[in-house]
């Protein structure tokens, strides 16, 4: 079974990132959204990242973001970071107006966008090999994808909602990609 074959049935798969292994399903299907959460143990109302492997579909998802945000997120995308933007575009993501939004740095593994979040217990430790990712998260996906061994450090979150009317960015979880790098991307 490929991994567009997996998401479409509905299946979670365990793959591997730029960063970090993780757990991907269909952003759209709320059995398989209510799955992935499941195996994680993650609280249901705690909001997950869409993940795309195509960046000009990511950079396109919300066809009302300014140019400005626009232009920051192509400096920024294929990378290890996760953007926080103004959306309504996945409601089963659980951000309530904001998307988390991702396009890893690696080929792409699908052609579709997926619910995407870190392959461990909530709250564990990130895995960088598939052996670290928990074994019923790896018996309860319906796919699972060994990429070898990975950085190991989770992207770095920023927020641009701000960004997108005032020019303020803020970096709400510092990962694979430092503070300084963002923010150097971010002057015009």
């Amino acid at each position: 079974m490929t991994f567009d074959e997996c998401i479409a049935a509905g299946g979670v798969v365990v793959f591997p990132a730029d960063t970090v292994y993780g757990l991907a399903c269909d952003p759209e299907s709320e059995a398989a959204v209510a799955k992935l959460y499941a195996l994680k143990g993650r609280p249901p109302d705690k909001p997950a990242a869409v993940m795309f492997f195509d960046r000009v579909q990511a950079l396109t998802v919300e066809p009302g973001l300014t140019a400005r945000t626009r232009l920051l997120m192509a400096r920024l995308l294929p990378g290890a970071v996760t953007l926080l933007v103004p959306s309504d575009r996945f409601p089963l993501a659980g951000g309530e107006g904001t998307l988390g939004l991702r396009v890893p740095d690696i080929p792409p593994l699908g052609s579709v966008p997926v619910l995407q979040s870190s392959a461990n217990a909530a709250g564990g430790p990130e895995a960088r090999r598939l052996e670290e990712v928990p074994q019923a998260i790896r018996d309860g996906a319906d796919l699972v994808i060994d990429g070898g061994e990975l950085p190991g450090t989770a992207s770095t979150v920023v927020d641009l909602r701000r960004y997108e009317h005032g020019g303020e960015l803020e970096v709400v979880r510092v990962g694979a990609v430092p503070e300084a790098v963002v923010r150097s991307l971010a002057h015009d």
